[in-house]
């Protein structure tokens, strides 16, 4: 009922989504021109040049001018469509300075409800064009090509990824379950979940921004938590039935258990991930909201939907088994390998913690050096994108015209003088260290002026912010700051990325501190003891600065490229290690609390604490390796992607995952479980005297540990 009713809820929304506003003085600009009627003119330029570098030079070959005219005449069959036509044909400043490439530039026309079909026909034209003069060469670049560009990558990558990476966990979980049907039921959980959510998410975009790229990270995040809880149920349920329980006591202990489990780690997911709230970026803000929605309603279907799917189900959840393969999973038994690996650490827990502590520690190292830069359309997606190519070799040619800065002005812009101190801005700019002595843009936007200024560097390189910060803080103060009555704000790719990263860097520590210590108390509060929630919190801050070394190493540093498929910029992407952090830290938890709780459960058996650790991390093997398959498969989806920052994202996450569900969950844990001994669970209510078996397991329950979990489990004692 509640998926009927949120998409029905969906359906009566009307309306575009709330908008997004960009931090810092990107977004006082933004909201100025925001509040005008008419929308901004973009600015599109056109590169001409030899295909041969180092041809011959504009003025003397005929093969570019002709080209150039082309253009001119082709545009200038559609009336109306350009205004503020520039041609290198009859301006100098149009030319190159190594006169070698001419530039055409000119704005898209409105009004607002036209420039669309202006815009295509631009596009249309320099098609046209190009294909007319194919020994020249002749590429697009400007604000609405590289925002396009930006798009449609966006949009391609996760529509691949999403492709990709559903199928590959579909299989997966037919090989874990061995079952066609019970591999069904997590997907037909993650399938209500997201239809729940998105439900949500279209009434709830109309106060929260929730852009595409961030309803495709929710819809992974859905899926993999959604199937992680899933496991975690049927794995139990399957263990109970082994054991010798009827499906509606397998259904008790699995609630009793397991869906305590699931409860605990989606409040403590959920929770993690609102600290993104923290940042104020409106791009975080609709993807902590999203997320969260769909970890509660992913909680929610656990608890309610897959019991009530399992009972109705019964036994013939195990139906249409794999051959070889279907009996096997069913049974449901610990694993082997994991048992013999935590044995052998909590027998040298020293040895074997502190090898893997330093391994880790060694990975995270380059981290030290980890140096938060944007990427920008032109260091982010490949070059085989025409407009990124064409904003290459443009930014070569005429430095800061692909991506100039904007400076947009408001207040009483009829002054006279306001003419007068642009030319002064002019001279200001040529004069000072670090900017471009090239032509400024003016425009005029109903009541505002826009001028654009073309800045030093790639566009958010150290350069780049360097001519930025002489703009805000000394070149404009000096000009248009001392006019009476006006107010002035700069954007621009570069300052929107120099505003983001700022931002980013200001609000980490808290987002941080709000993280770790929310982790703390959640899981104090679930295990009632003090020590073990600082063990899980330092296992996981080494996998993710690990995860944060490997990046840097790999992207940073630039190895793995060709391998990869990219080229480094010297630089991670400002907002993935925050993201990282909080994302990584609450999925991880699960992987923690579901260990610990199987720990928790010998223990309070009457188990001792090696021995506790142990059969714990052997009965949790089978959940834990398949959901961290599952989720590592999804994350290295993105590596393949066109996007440098989604390969980021995907080595990134992979690499945490990995190192969470093997170094960690066999090694780390067990040695610093093993270290702690009767001291993990001091805290905890008195456990129990003596362990009560369940007569209906059988004589011999004590002696297999799937058998002894559900006498211990049906004695009710979890928890206790």
């Amino acid at each position: 009922m509640l998926v009927v009713l949120t998409v029905l809820a969906s359906g009566a929304v009307s309306g575009g989504g709330a908008s997004s506003h960009d931090p810092g003085q990107s977004g006082r600009a933004q909201q100025v021109l925001r509040a005008e009627p008419s929308y901004e003119p973009k600015l599109e330029n056109v590169l001409v040049q030899a295909r041969q570098p180092g041809g011959a030079l504009f003025a003397d070959d005929p093969a570019q001018r002709a080209a150039v005219q082309d253009l001119l005449t082709t545009l200038g069959r559609t009336p109306g469509v350009v205004t503020g036509l520039r041609s290198p044909l009859d301006s100098p400043q149009q030319v190159s300075k190594d006169r070698h490439s001419g530039l055409v530039t000119f704005f898209v026309a409105g009004p607002n409800n036209q420039m669309t079909r202006h815009y295509r026909a631009v596009t249309t034209a320099v098609a046209q064009v190009t294909a007319r003069h194919p020994d020249v060469r002749v590429v697009q670049a400007g604000d609405r090509s590289l925002d396009n560009a930006v798009d449609d990558a966006v949009q391609s990558d996760f529509h691949r990824s999403e492709t990709i990476s559903l199928p590959i966990t579909a299989v997966i979980l037919l090989l874990v379950f061995g079952s066609l049907v019970a591999a069904a039921v997590p997907l037909l959980l993650a399938a209500a979940t997201v239809a729940a959510t998105f439900g949500l998410v279209s009434v709830v975009g109309t106060w929260v921004p929730v852009n595409s790229a961030a309803s495709s990270m929710i819809l992974l995040v859905g899926v993999a938590v959604s199937v992680d809880y899933a496991l975690f149920y049927l794995r139990r349920e399957r263990e109970e039935r082994a054991a010798g329980q009827d499906v509606a006591q397998a259904l008790r202990t699995s609630a009793r258990t397991s869906g305590r489990v699931v409860v605990v780690s989606g409040v403590t997911v959920t929770l993690c991930v609102a600290g993104l709230l923290f940042t104020g970026l409106d791009n975080f803000r609709g993807l902590a909201v999203g997320t969260a929605m769909i970890v509660a309603l992913a909680v929610l279907a656990s608890v309610t939907l897959l019991p009530a799917l399992l009972a109705v189900l019964g036994w013939r959840v195990e139906a249409i088994r794999l051959p070889f393969l279907g009996r096997r999973r069913a049974q449901a038994r610990p694993s082997r390998l994991w048992l013999g690996i935590a044995g052998a650490v909590v027998r040298r827990p020293l040895l074997w913690g502190g090898a893997a502590a330093v391994l880790l520690l060694v990975m995270a190292a380059p981290a030290l050096g980890i140096h938060l830069q944007d990427a920008g359309p032109t260091n982010s997606l490949p070059r085989s994108v025409a407009a990124v190519d064409g904003a290459v070799r443009m930014q070569q040619a005429f430095p800061g015209a692909p991506s100039p800065a904007k400076v947009v002005v408001s207040g009483p812009v009829d002054d006279a003088a306001l003419a007068t101190t642009v030319d002064r801005l002019h001279d200001e700019i040529a004069a000072s260290n670090g900017l471009l002595n090239e032509p400024l843009s003016v425009t005029r936007i109903d009541q505002s002026v826009m001028i654009r200024v073309p800045l030093a560097g790639a566009g958010t390189d150290p350069q780049s912010n360097h001519a930025l910060e002489s703009l805000r803080d000394r070149v404009l103060p000096g000009t248009v700051g001392k006019l009476p009555g006006v107010r002035y704000a700069v954007a621009g790719r570069t300052a929107f990325a120099y505003d983001f990263t700022h931002q980013v860097r200001r609000t980490m520590p808290m987002v941080f501190a709000f993280v770790l210590v929310l982790a703390f108390f959640l899981l104090a509060a679930a295990f009632r003891t003090w020590t073990v929630p600082l063990l899980s919190i330092a296992l996981n801050l080494l996998s993710i600065g690990a995860a944060y070394g490997v990046l840097t190493w790999v992207f940073q540093d630039g190895h793995l490229g060709s391998v990869l498929g990219f080229t480094s910029y010297g630089g991670v992407v400002d907002w993935l290690p925050l993201f990282m952090f909080v994302l990584l830290f609450g999925l991880s938890m699960d992987y923690h609390i579901f260990i610990l709780s199987r720990i928790r459960e010998r223990w309070s058996a009457g188990a001792p604490a090696r021995t506790a650790t142990v059969d714990g991390v052997g009965a949790s093997a089978g959940v834990v390796t398949s959901a961290a398959t599952i989720m590592t498969a999804v994350f290295s989806v993105f590596i393949v992607l066109s996007a440098i920052e989604y390969k980021m994202l995907g080595l990134g996450m992979a690499i945490a995952v990995l190192i969470d569900a093997t170094i960690v969950r066999g090694i780390l844990l067990p040695a610093g479980m093993s270290l702690l001994g009767e001291r993990a669970w001091t805290s905890s209510r008195r456990r129990p005297a003596c362990r009560i078996p369940d007569p209906s397991a059988g004589p011999d329950a004590s002696a297999d540990p799937a058998r002894r979990e559900a006498a211990v489990t049906t004695t009710g004692r979890f928890g206790r």
